[in-house]
């Protein structure tokens, strides 16, 4: 592909899903509809990925940065159902809508259905967890929600890799099939489990954050290789070791921290929106090649498969569910719960990204490759508009108990208030020590620091202005950022006039930019 379309491809799709973030209308069906627009305008080159490097260049930076902000703690804790998710229900959605696509399309065989259901299988939980946070949905159906679009990949691509086996007929039978998969799950883990420490070690070693954050964009790419080259899953590897740095980033420099967090962020966003604006680029190539199965036919099969796909997540969700309650164990371990929390999950069964990077990489070779393609693309779509439309209706009906917000606030005064104890107490031994002699304007800033930090949680569980609707906290920051603007303001007018010089300009901002960055959190969007 050429410079300039690769340039236009991106920089249309981060301008349409910025443009998204302004209206009602989800990024991803707006992306697909720009997309489908910019495939009929005259001149527009056609796209085409080659489907040996999209999973490779898709897969590991989108899970990598999923599940370094996933906790490792709550998914241990939600083990179970997420299993039963990520793994159960990939499996028995693979072989349910493979098998409703067999008898339903003429001319389909089994292992090609297969290879449809498999790509298909995976839900994309990005879009239901960013609700689910932001109605404020308990914690352990968010938790339940990211930890099944983290392991589900790696249940669905090792499916796809067998049923793709079958269809090209190289498959050394289904007993080989299972053996392949264990291989693969078992490998992918093992895998990870070897390259997390040193990788962690080599992070803590580097001390130049432009080199950790280096290194930090390789991991993934890394991780997913080495564990490709054994036969192993990839994914899982790529998994593991997110979990594990995501785990202990507390010890990494806090400076790459900052810069990490940014340069992840912009990565999935051009990645993910990239990718949905090709379903509308490539949806016009794909109705032409669908030969024997286009109009109505199509149309028909694509309503086909959307409903098996939706039915068979409720079919297994409800027994998964309740079916292991039976066990007192599980009673005791898993608190309890009702038909809503289900219902939750199972309509939170969005298709998205996964699903299009593994259509996308089904060889030109594959019968029906078209049609997979299609009804990829329609299966998406139709989750993302039916279902993801319809998710925050739903779960405002449903009444579901909220986050305790307070309790959590609590929670973290308390936490906060610990942490400070022991600062003050640290920094008494300091001071305490000749060699740490220091003036007492500037003992008494760090202590007012500390103490500010100590305040800020308990004033958000206290009144707000009346005027303003602001916490004492959150006056604090406003005015805190206003001050700084008008320091900046001066320091820029004082470069234009010469009295200093870019250079100390640069410097004097970044220091501005910190202290903002200490005295103003930035919600999360």
């Amino acid at each position: 592909m050429e410079v300039l379309p690769l340039v236009a491809l991106v920089a249309g799709s981060a301008i349409v899903a910025g443009a998204a973030r302004w209206t009602r209308v989800s990024a991803p069906l707006l992306l697909v509809a720009a997309g489908l627009m910019a495939s009929y305008i005259p001149g527009v080159p056609s796209y085409a990925l080659d489907p040996h490097i999209v999973l490779p260049l898709l897969l590991p930076p989108l899970l990598y940065t999923a599940a370094v902000d996933s906790s490792y703690l709550d998914l241990r804790a939600n083990m179970r159902p997420v299993a039963m998710l990520s793994v159960g229900y990939v499996l028995f959605a693979t072989v349910a809508v493979g098998y409703v696509a067999y008898l339903a399309v003429p001319g389909l065989t089994l292992p090609v259905a297969l290879v449809l259901g498999a790509v298909i299988a995976p839900p994309d939980a990005v879009a239901a967890t960013a609700i689910a946070r932001k109605l404020g949905l308990p914690n352990r159906i968010t938790t339940i929600l990211q930890g099944e679009s983290l392991v589900n990949d790696a249940t669905a691509i090792t499916a796809y890799k067998v049923a793709l086996a079958a269809a090209v007929g190289v498959s050394a039978g289904w007993a080989g099939g299972i053996a392949e998969f264990l291989l693969a799950s078992v490998g992918g883990v093992g895998v990870g489990l070897v390259l997390m420490v040193p990788i962690h070690h080599l992070r803590k070693r580097l001390r130049e954050p432009l080199l950790q954050n280096t290194l930090s964009l390789l991991i993934p790419f890394v991780a997913y290789a080495a564990a490709e080259r054994v036969h192993a899953s990839g994914v899982l590897a790529v998994v593991v070791v997110a979990l594990y740095l995501g785990h202990r980033n507390w010890q990494v420099d806090f400076a790459t921290r900052l810069q990490e967090e940014a340069v992840w962020r912009m990565i999935a966003f051009i990645l993910e929106s990239v990718v949905f604006a090709l379903i509308g680029l490539q949806l016009p190539v794909v109705l032409k090649g669908l030969g024997e199965y286009e109009g109505w036919h199509a149309a028909a099969y694509a309503l086909i498969v959307f409903a098996a796909v939706v039915v068979a997540r409720f079919v297994w969700v409800f027994p998964a569910t309740f079916l292991p309650r039976l066990s007192e164990r599980v009673r005791r371990r898993e608190p309890d719960t009702n038909w809503k929390a289900p219902v939750i999950v199972g309509w939170a069964g969005m298709r998205g990204v996964v699903s299009l990077a593994i259509a996308f990489s089904v060889p030109i070779s594959v019968p029906h490759r078209n049609l997979i393609l299609f009804l990829t693309f329609t299966t998406v779509i139709g989750t993302l508009v039916v279902q993801g439309l319809t998710l925050p209706p739903l779960i405002r009906l449903l009444r579901l108990p909220p986050r305790d917000v307070q309790a959590e606030t609590l929670a973290e005064a308390q936490a906060q208030s610990e942490a400070s104890r022991a600062a003050e107490d640290r920094l008494a031994e300091l001071l305490a020590e000749p060699e740490n002699a220091l003036a007492p304007p500037l003992a008494e800033r760090l202590r007012t620091v500390m103490e500010r930090r100590r305040n800020a949680v308990w004033e958000r569980l206290g009144e707000v202005n009346p005027v303003t609707g602001e916490s004492a906290d959150d006056l604090y920051r406003r005015l805190a950022r206003e001050m700084i603007a008008s320091e900046r303001e001066v320091f820029v007018t004082l470069r234009d006039q010469r009295r200093i010089d870019d250079e100390m300009l640069r410097t004097l901002l970044r220091r501005l930019d910190l202290e903002e960055a200490a005295a103003y959190r930035e919600e999360a969007a």
